[in-house]
């Protein structure tokens, strides 16, 4: 006879608000060899996900239609964060919520801001890790040079945007990252975490919104396939039908990678997730639950 008594339930709102504070501050207080370690996991798991975004996008021009083109490369980008959410590591993107705990006074400025800062550069060491393994895979020139391109024009446009329009569009897309989060904290299988993960995230990349890690990556993917692909890249027929050469790509350059690109994505990440969802579940869960347990401690002290 089934045993009802042992059914799952999913918890409340308020429930996962505390469980995210909970999950945010025991992030933030490991020690730090081991942040660090999880932070480069981390950004090699993102960049796993983009590396499935690049191959999937291969030869999808016309007539192939622009929007399930998208939808499919958010898809699969989504294993990324798959791996991380599942994994337990450490995603800068997602350590923004950290916001939560440092405003109910859990935890101080200092390990928050340390935790922020060895989460970037851990997460950049991993990504540019699995960027060189790339390089050195000669994947680039795989589909006759057709996965290089798909990176070199998506670093281009990537290098090409405005401090503005990179800002809001971090902005968006780390609002839905930390959806995902949140939604794969109230799953009580993997399944259920996957399946949380794949909505918010096909969302952003199929929008084309801009997400920090991801960048950390693929940008610099472009800047080594630019400088140190060998001359049989550049001989690829996707290359030569496409009319492309070295030269087309000379915006791909670090100033550009850093200062056209991650500063004003990073900081638009830090509002997606930090304002977005973590000060706005803390204000309407949080600090309600807070009020009202001091309020009856209060009540309590009085009666005695």
């Amino acid at each position: 006879m089934t045993d009802f008594s042992s059914k799952i339930v999913i918890p409340t709102p308020a429930a996962m608000a505390q469980a995210t504070e909970d999950g945010m501050l025991a992030k933030a207080t490991k020690p730090w060899f081991e942040m660090f370690l999880l932070s480069l996991t981390g950004g090699a798991y993102i960049a796993l996900g983009f590396l499935f975004f690049v191959t999937s996008q291969q030869g999808l021009g016309a007539p192939f239609p622009v929007g399930p083109a998208k939808v499919l490369g958010g898809v699969v980008f989504s294993v990324g964060l798959m791996l991380v959410v599942i994994s337990g590591s450490d995603l800068f993107t997602g350590t923004t919520m950290t916001v939560m705990p440092l405003l109910s006074k859990r935890l101080g400025v200092g390990r928050f801001l340390g935790h922020w800062g060895v989460a970037i550069v851990g997460n950049f060491i991993g990504s540019v890790l699995v960027a060189l393994l790339v390089l050195w895979a000669g994947t680039p020139s795989s589909n006759k040079s057709a996965w290089g391109l798909v990176v070199l024009n998506t670093t281009l446009a990537k290098v090409s945007l405005t401090w503005g329009h990179a800002f809001f569009l971090a902005v968006l897309a780390n609002f839905a990252v930390c959806l995902a989060v949140w939604m794969a904290n109230s799953g009580r299988s993997t399944a259920d975490k996957i399946l949380a993960i794949v909505g918010p995230i096909a969302l952003f990349v199929a929008s084309g919104f801009e997400h920090s890690v991801a960048n950390m990556f693929m940008l610099p993917m472009g800047w080594l396939i630019k400088n140190f692909a060998p001359d049989t890249f550049w001989a690829g027929e996707a290359i030569t039908k496409a009319g492309k050469t070295a030269a087309d790509f000379d915006a791909i350059t670090p100033g550009a990678i850093f200062f056209d690109n991650l500063i004003p994505v990073i900081l638009g990440n830090i509002v997606g997730g930090a304002v977005f969802v973590g000060i706005y579940f803390w204000a309407c869960y949080i600090r309600p639950a807070q009020r009202a347990k001091a309020l009856e401690a209060a009540g309590a002290h009085a009666a005695r």
